[in-house]
């Protein structure tokens, strides 16, 4: 079901209402981009529909045409959809009088532009790997400010969540809090990420149900750390140490903790959660963890990747360190 939201006016516009796509809800960077879309067009009814990937073909295609004579606006942001049905839909959304604004930072929308897979009727279109969903929509909707009309307070407030949630999206970290305000919203309940940051105040001071989803936070982020001390083991791989051990969600945060200050560390951590292993490595690691995890069926980036490996959970984490230090030689081979 749509979030509906109304606040009070900030700028004029000619929407008779708003519907907003994007990627959420626990994810900063897609709830941050449809709240900006939301103090833009304050005052006038908008609905905020959040999906993950796998749902979002889905979710586009329950946004309804306008009625006769009237026109409703759709922002589809840091996301993209991937089936012809849903062009079909957007087509015909189109059509009957809704305006499609589609903003995205993602390398697979890039690439689907390049090949000019993209068959709807965009009236603005800003698909680049520049800057974050959010920061995108931002910088593009504050330039049409300047260009339309008197600045609007409420919506300019929002410049240090843009900029905390670009730099934690693009992994920088380095504006203190960047973080852990993305875990706080992935640790929130429903959609009360996006209901806290509409009225979030330009200090971004958390809320009273945003401190309890901190708190919450907190406690896991304490049972992950100790599951994985408990579990840890080591190999040595010639001069890589390689680092097993189980989690209960947060990987990149043990990882972070136990990289940071090592030298030469591939590390595979096992989600009880989700059943998946993330390989995180040290800054000097001298693996591209791609690769590794291409020899248990899985991909991901240099310095962060991923895998299911069949059965895992009924084993231990010598037993993963085992078959990773085994991975890691092979790399290191060129094999």
């Amino acid at each position: 079901m749509p979030i509906v939201s109304s606040i009070e006016p900030a700028i004029e516009h000619p929407a008779d209402l708003v519907h907003i796509v994007s990627h959420g809800p626990h994810c900063l960077d897609g709830v941050t981009a449809a709240v900006a879309v939301a103090r833009f067009h304050a005052g006038t009814e908008v609905q905020a529909r959040f999906a993950n990937n796998p749902e979002v073909n889905e979710v586009i295609l329950s946004v309804p045409a306008p009625p006769p004579g009237k026109v409703h606006h759709l922002w589809i942001t840091d996301i993209s959809w991937t089936k012809p049905e849903a062009d079909r839909h957007l087509r015909a959304l189109a059509a009957a009088g809704t305006r499609i604004f589609w903003v995205d930072h993602h390398r697979t929308a890039i690439e689907r532009l390049r090949r000019g897979a993209i068959d709807v009727p965009l009236n603005e279109l800003v698909v680049e790997d520049t800057y974050a969903a959010s920061r995108l929509v931002f910088e593009h909707l504050r330039a049409r400010l300047v260009e339309s009309g008197p600045a609007a307070p409420e919506f300019l407030a929002l410049e240090r969540l843009v900029m905390l949630a670009d730099d934690n999206d693009r992994w920088i970290h380095a504006l203190a809090g960047s973080r852990k305000l993305a875990l706080v919203v992935g640790a929130m309940r429903e959609n009360d990420a996006y209901r806290e940051l509409l009225t979030i105040d330009a200090g971004v001071t958390y809320t009273p149900v945003m401190r309890e989803a901190e708190a919450r936070l907190d406690a896991e982020l304490a049972a992950t750390h100790a599951l994985a001390e408990r579990t840890r083991c080591e190999r040595m791989v010639g001069d890589v140490r390689v680092v097993a051990a189980w989690c209960a969600g947060y990987p990149s945060e043990v990882g972070d903790a136990w990289g940071r200050h090592a030298s030469r560390l591939v590390m595979a951590l096992y989600d009880t959660k989700n059943d998946g292993v993330s390989f995180r490595r040290s800054p000097d690691g001298p693996i591209d963890l791609s690769r590794l995890a291409e020899r248990f069926g899985g991909g991901g980036h240099a310095a962060a990747a991923g895998c299911k490996i069949e059965g895992l959970g009924r084993q231990d984490a010598g037993a993963l360190c085992e078959l990773v230090a085994a991975a890691v030689a092979g790399v290191l081979r060129g094999g």
